[in-house]
């Protein structure tokens, strides 16, 4: 079936967020345009605020619409401790466990020679200046146990070694290839709580 233009470019739009296909932007379209325009036209201003306010902590790479974030502000959070994750998402599904008080390093992304993606494409750099710089006692790696993640947490861990700091893995009760944001707060707790140190 041929959409009209205006529909079949909004599916197509649709289609570009990740894990959505061709039926589900199909009901995405078809709803937005059931919506009232005031709400439809109230969507489309909070998509432009994000992007326009939200920005990357500049301690941390968490996004955030303050700088530094929320969580590198608080006093209550224990300076001496931080866990590397690869994205936002990661960070975000970690607090919802409520169970971790330590700081985060958000990498954007993990090596993958295969795409691309190397060392001056994430945030190592930047994990090291600021070991070397604050006075860090522990580094939690909390990477998908996929190929990516454990090429990166190896590799992190290696740059760390001189550092004489405790260097940690988050232990797993998912299975091999998962996604840390698919995790239950339940399962992720216990990761956090059974970490595991890296010789």
């Amino acid at each position: 079936m041929e959409y009209t233009k205006p529909l079949a470019q909004l599916i197509e739009f649709f289609q570009k967020f990740p894990g959505i296909g061709p039926k589900s932007a199909q009901r995405m379209a078809l709803h937005l345009l059931k919506m009232p325009e005031s709400e439809v036209k109230n969507f489309a201003n909070t998509m432009v605020e994000a992007k326009q306010h939200i920005h990357y902590c500049k301690i941390c790479f968490n996004m955030s619409a303050s700088d530094p974030c929320e969580i590198c502000s608080d006093d209550r959070r224990d300076k001496s401790v931080i866990c590397v994750v690869a994205e936002t998402k990661d960070l975000i599904a970690i607090e919802k466990t409520h169970e971790y008080k330590g700081l985060y390093h958000v990498l954007q992304g993990t090596l993958s020679p295969l795409d691309g993606i190397g060392v001056e494409d994430i945030r190592i750099k930047e994990l090291l200046n600021r070991i070397t710089d604050t006075d860090i006692n522990e580094v939690i790696l909390a990477l998908s146990p996929s190929v990516e993640g454990e090429a990166t947490s190896m590799y992190i861990s290696k740059l760390l070694k001189p550092f004489n700091i405790k260097i940690s893995r988050i232990a797993f009760g998912l299975p091999i290839g998962s996604d840390i944001e698919f995790a239950d707060e339940i399962t992720l707790a216990k990761a956090i709580e059974g970490r595991r140190l890296i010789d």
